[in-house]
């Protein structure tokens, strides 16, 4: 970590902060608003207290330390897509034909050696103090939001192995502070861990499970990466840095963690108890709900002479993960491609919040190519938990030239190009009517609509609101996208009394000017906000309940949900910061007065 915080130093992406800030709402809104910044910078707060437990902490607290596209660079020692060319160029080794090929091979099989982690013998730098009485609260563990149900260690390293001690799992995942020693473990149907877990209680033998916090922070980076079922994510840690992972024993479990971490926390499951974990305002922008999760009793926590705790926050975007999954995506792209060999490119939008949307470029070789791949596509890995996702021809421009590629996109948007399925869905997911499964949406744009097809006649907004107001009077405003395209979008606001399809059919009549309409809440959206938009739309459709197609008359229904939508779970609260902690911040001179980007942001 001392490596780290020197290195964001040097390239001027840290800012330390040495006045005493609570570890309670302060320090995360702090780190959620720096990270919103076009120039966002690690932030190392070196006295961290806590008003609500009346003390202070001698351990620094790190965010943001993927805050930028640099600061991942220097993370990783390189751009991820060189990490990327080289796995590709390792999954294209062909045979060697002469003696010059058989020593560059072997040169590359010997350099391969040192992705395999090593298991030390000795202790490490992470275990020179001991608590063997732990108490968690001894730690600067946050609280971010003001209705999270606690505490939460929200960048720990869960190490985890199978039941024969033959596979090991790093998994990141967050961990609720229940007491001095037990931790909620939030791991996911679809995670390893879940999947080790199973064994273990089917065996009815308690699990083994020791988290790490800090030290390299390419050790968090893999703990979320997609790698295949079975595979030890340290391996890539390995490969990319082109030298073994270090690891020692836990004291007290049979868990092997990196010997340079900051923070060791280890413990053992009871599979046979859980413990209601929740609410958490996660990745989504959104409050997940309170359920029952395994729950962890710490046997001991180890640390460093001097450890700085690493943590990040998340809610709307855009976010430390934003970068975090910039690096994902470039690196497993020659994976994905083994699977999906017509992939070219693919891109998932940060506030497309990543499962909920991606774009993705393929090599069309024959009519209805795109659809068929779709299925593919929700088939491989973690792609199968993807909600929307919308594929274009290799003519299309860069996907990240967001402009252009959308202006593409509407140019070819038809009904007869919608492929609406259903699956898996995400557990953060909460738009479906059932939890974990729920509809989903490809969009086949790789062919342009017919020249023949009658365009839109566009009215001004004031008019068309006019026009509107007879018709639906509980719309409130409308602001018009992309009215140069084929597929003008037409975002209504409204004061939700009935269901949205009545109000989408009782707009029937001006079909001539519509082509997609969008319906959002008046009381918690910006129509003129095109980025926090999509972040809305796609969070909060479920395809098979929201999306209506009358001839080339769309509609999509990104309100939230109630009993008039026939919605009978509980729909969660966005995650907004306490504005009197921002106040206090803004006058104590912590954090910037920008009512602009507060607003931006929906912060």
């Amino acid at each position: 970590m001392d490596r780290i915080i020197t290195l964001l130093r040097e390239h001027n992406l840290l800012r330390v902060i040495d006045d005493e800030v609570d570890i309670d709402l302060e320090i995360p809104h702090m780190a959620y608003i720096e990270v919103k910044k076009e120039d966002s910078k690690a932030l190392l707060f070196t006295h961290p207290i806590s008003k609500k437990l009346g003390k202070s902490f001698d351990i620094p607290v790190l965010m943001n330390v993927f805050g930028s596209t640099k600061a991942t660079e220097l993370i990783f020692g390189k751009n991820p897509n060189v990490v990327a060319k080289q796995i590709e160029s390792l999954m294209h080794m062909k045979p060697p034909t002469s003696f010059m090929d058989k020593m560059g091979m072997l040169g590359t099989l010997f350099n391969l050696k040192n992705a395999l982690p090593k298991r030390l013998k000795s202790k490490g730098v992470c275990q020179t103090k001991v608590f063997s009485e732990p108490d968690l609260y001894d730690f600067p563990i946050l609280t971010t939001w003001t209705e999270d149900g606690g505490p939460f260690i929200t960048m720990g390293q869960v190490y985890t192995q199978s039941l024969d001690g033959t596979k090991q799992n790093l998994g990141m995942y967050r961990l609720q502070v229940y007491d001095k020693n037990r931790l909620g473990m939030h791991w996911q149907i679809h995670k390893d861990s879940a999947h080790f877990f199973h064994e273990y209680k089917k065996a009815g033998k308690k699990m083994p499970v020791s988290i790490g916090i800090g030290g390299d922070p390419l050790y968090i980076w893999c703990g979320q990466a997609p790698m295949p079922i079975g595979m030890f994510e340290l391996l890539l840690y390995g490969f990319i840095k082109d030298k073994n992972a270090r690891l020692v024993k836990s004291l007290t479990n049979p868990i092997y963690i990196p010997e340079d971490v900051d923070i060791v926390i280890e413990g053992w499951v009871d599979p046979s108890l859980s413990e209601i974990e929740g609410p958490f305002g996660d990745h989504t922008g959104y409050y997940t709900l309170k359920e029952p999760y395994p729950v962890l009793d710490v046997t001991c926590i180890t640390c460093k002479e001097k450890p700085i705790y690493q943590a990040t926050v998340v809610g709307k975007p855009p976010l430390e993960d934003k970068y975090m999954g910039w690096a994902t995506e470039r690196i497993f792209l020659p994976l994905l491609k083994t699977t999906a060999p017509d992939l070219i490119d693919y891109n998932m939008p940060e506030n497309g919040v990543f499962h909920n949307l991606i774009l993705a470029k393929l090599n069309v070789l024959y009519p209805g190519h795109a659809k068929q791949f779709m299925h593919a596509f929700w088939g491989v890995g973690q792609m199968s938990f993807v909600k929307h996702a919308i594929f274009v021809d290799e003519n299309a421009p860069a996907l990240e030239d967001f402009e252009a590629i959308s202006d593409y996109i509407l140019n070819r948007v038809s009904a007869k190009n919608l492929l609406i399925s259903e699956g898996v869905c995400d557990a953060l997911d909460h738009a479906s009517p059932n939890a974990l499964f729920g509809g989903k949406l490809g969009v086949d744009c790789t062919l342009p609509l017919a020249h023949d097809t009658p365009a839109k006649v566009i009215l001004e907004n004031a008019t068309l609101l006019s026009k509107v107001a007879s018709l639906a009077p509980e719309i409130t405003g409308v602001f018009q996208y992309k009215t140069h395209t084929k597929t003008p979008i037409a975002v209504f606001s409204l004061d939700k009394q009935r269901a949205v399809k009545e109000i989408y059919e009782a707009l029937k009549p001006l079909k001539e000017h519509l082509k997609l309409v969008v319906f959002v809440d008046a009381h918690s959206n910006d129509i003129t906000n095109a980025y926090m938009l999509i972040w809305r739309i796609v969070n909060n459709i479920d395809a098979l309940r929201d999306i209506f197609i009358e001839d080339e008359y769309l509609g999509i229904d990104a309100t939230n949900k109630n009993s008039i939508d026939g919605y009978e779970r509980e729909w969660p609260k966005d995650t907004d910061c306490d504005k009197t902690v921002i106040q206090s911040l803004v006058a104590r001179g912590l954090l910037e007065d920008n009512p602009q980007l507060l607003q931006t942001f929906y912060i």
